[in-house]
């Protein structure tokens, strides 16, 4: 294999690819070990990457920020052995950050003086200041109300800490001792990678893992090119979804559109007639650098139209992915392209729509042989004064259903964020006030299909002492959609005492100790017709407890009685190719 006019010696470049991936693997274990913060170190909301002096991602295990905000600012040439790397600016950050939480560190690596390759982190860290605890504010209409705004800065020079900097930035948390040693887990494992990646450099010579790097991201782009682009057919698909809330405006419809363009070599998706940006936080600067780094989340999609399900897990994602799929922007002042200082905290929302939308087009084009849509996080938090008297915050990434697949039905209780998981209960009681008096998953909220959608969570907190719940979330009145007949998920839910559902996004709500707060994610989309789905399998959902014996019935058409099948009510029907649930209607009515 030619790579740069330098022959790629095929066992160098396997040991090289499992280099990196080991590198990346290691740094996030790393990580795991040593930060202090429940929502990195239990959670495992982070991601490591590798890139190469060109700031292309080298490995798809995981995805990560990009190196170009700190190559713009600090140029290579300028770069020495011991620097360290550190920024959050949303707008500053080339699309790659979406809200101030998530904070990078960049290591370069360096070969014979020269900046040659990058090792980089960020994390979800729970504090970055801002008007409320957790740096989410639901209410937000300005990114200075969001927390503290790090651009690209060199947080070590040669080594040694800018002190007064690393002193700012810890002070502007309200958990200043988790948030430093997250800090200083995460530089340290990224100077870790940054050594095993140079002994690379060491091994080989730079003009032979150059060569490797450009053939693994040619590869990429390759393997998509052959495998993936053929099953869809050429021509012009479109799509739209829905946030529902921006935590300012009354809820309505907030619109993200997709028309997606398929040729023999590319994918072209054009996010003109997408809405204008709104006024709380669910806006994602996107647009910068025509969307690389949006396009490197959007590609999972893609690996859905691999043979198997066995070679979608060996699809790797890295930077040649990029000459495979192109995103086109509308003008500045929408959801996509917000204006500085347009609030974008729960930007996550966004970019969740932006893969089901694409997945919409996806779906269209082959002829609904994609999985149904899903929802997998969510935020969710209470804070207040333990009995010692010291004020606390507990922070949790919740996940959902993944939606079901013309295969096999959805996966349980998922988290997008590669790895994450929920919070131990052990963990959680034995630090803050709380009780959990349940965690399981959440029946009937899967949406109803010949293949069904994985469940969510139902999660039930009592509160030991007086505290505030804040929650970021969507989909608590959109569910996720079904497709090629299959239902829509149930949508997420939040109550305190059985009482009236709350938002989605909120801040502050006062909860009494004693009370119990009962959080309900959402359910993955149906696939297929539920009448279509055999009854032994809604018999075995049932005796499972993921279907209730009402749901069964209803959106079923079958009858247990005595844990038997009792009768089949099937009447011959027609089901939407998209079916959104009930709450579509209801928006669509106060949108218009």
């Amino acid at each position: 294999m030619l790579s740069r006019g330098v022959e790629v010696d095929p066992i160098v470049l396997q040991i090289v690819e499992g280099t990196l991936h080991s590198i990346e693997a290691e740094v996030e274990a790393a990580i795991e070990r040593t930060a202090r913060s429940p929502m990195i170190r239990d959670q495992h909301d982070y991601r490591a990457g590798i890139h190469d002096r060109r700031c292309r991602k080298l490995t798809g295990r995981s995805y990560s920020a990009m190196v170009q905000p700190v190559a713009r600012d600090f140029p290579l040439a300028t770069m020495r052995e011991g620097d360290v790397f550190y920024h959050n600016d949303v707008y500053l950050s080339e699309g790659s950050i979406g809200h101030l939480p998530d904070l990078t560190t960049t290591v370069p690596v360096f070969d014979r003086g020269e900046a040659v390759a990058f090792v980089q982190a960020f994390g979800h860290h729970d504090d970055i200041g801002g008007m409320v605890p957790g740096s989410m504010p639901a209410h937000a209409t300005s990114h200075f109300q969001e927390g503290l705004l790090v651009p690209p800065i060199r947080l070590f020079s040669a080594g040694r800490r800018n002190e007064d900097v690393y002193r700012v930035i810890v002070r502007n948390s309200r958990t200043p001792e988790s948030f430093a040693g997250d800090l200083d887990s995460e530089v340290a494992a990224c100077q870790m990678g940054a050594r095993r990646l140079g002994k690379l450099f060491e091994r080989y010579g730079r003009e032979v893992v150059e060569a490797c790097f450009d053939a693994l991201i040619q590869r990429c782009a390759d393997t998509f090119r052959r495998e993936i682009l053929p099953k869809i057919p050429d021509g012009d698909y479109e799509f739209e979804d829905y946030i529902e809330h921006d935590g300012v405006d009354p809820p309505r419809l907030h619109v993200l559109h997709l028309k997606m363009s398929k040729n023999a070599d590319k994918i072209v998706c054009d996010l003109a007639g997408t809405g204008p940006q709104a006024l709380g936080p669910i806006n994602h600067a996107g647009d910068y650098s025509d969307g690389l780094f949006l396009r490197k989340w959007m590609a999972c999609i893609l690996r859905n139209l691999a043979d198997t399900p066995e070679r979608a897990e060996q699809l790797d994602i890295n930077e040649g992915i990029c000459d495979v799929l192109e995103l086109k922007f509308p003008p500045k002042g929408t959801l996509v392209t917000p204006v500085f200082p347009a609030p974008t905290n729960a930007r996550s929302f966004l970019i969740l729509r932006l893969l089901g939308v694409f997945a919409g087009c996806l779906a269209q084009a082959v002829g609904g042989r994609m999985p149904a849509d899903q929802e997998t996080i969510r935020y969710w938090g209470v804070h207040g004064v333990d009995a010692s008297g010291r004020w606390y915050l507990l922070r949790e990434v919740l996940g959902g259903g993944s939606g079901g697949r013309f295969y096999a039905d959805g996966s349980d209780a998922i988290h997008i964020v590669p790895n994450s998981k929920n919070l131990p209960a052990e963990f959680a009681e034995t630090r803050f006030p709380v009780l959990i008096e349940k965690l399981a998953l959440a029946t009937d909220s899967g949406g109803p299909g010949k293949r069904r959608g994985g469940l969510g969570y139902d999660k039930q907190i009592r509160l030991l002492r007086d505290a505030y719940f804040v929650s970021t979330a969507d989909r608590s009145l959109l569910g996720t959609y079904g497709v090629a007949g299959g239902e829509a998920g149930l949508p997420y839910q939040a109550t305190i005492d059985g009482g009236t559902p709350l938002p989605g996004l909120n801040d502050d709500v006062p909860i009494k100790a004693g009370s119990l707060l009962r959080l309900r994610t959402t359910g993955g989309g149906g696939w297929g017709d539920p009448f279509l789905r055999e009854p032994e399998l809604v018999l075995q959902d049932v005796l499972r407890g993921l279907v209730s014996v009402e749901s069964a019935e209803r959106d079923y058409g079958v009858i247990i009685k005595d844990g038997q099948v009792a009768e089949l009510r099937r009447a011959k029907r027609e089901r939407p190719f998209f079916d959104r649930g009930p709450g579509y209607a209801e928006l669509a009515a106060r949108s218009r």
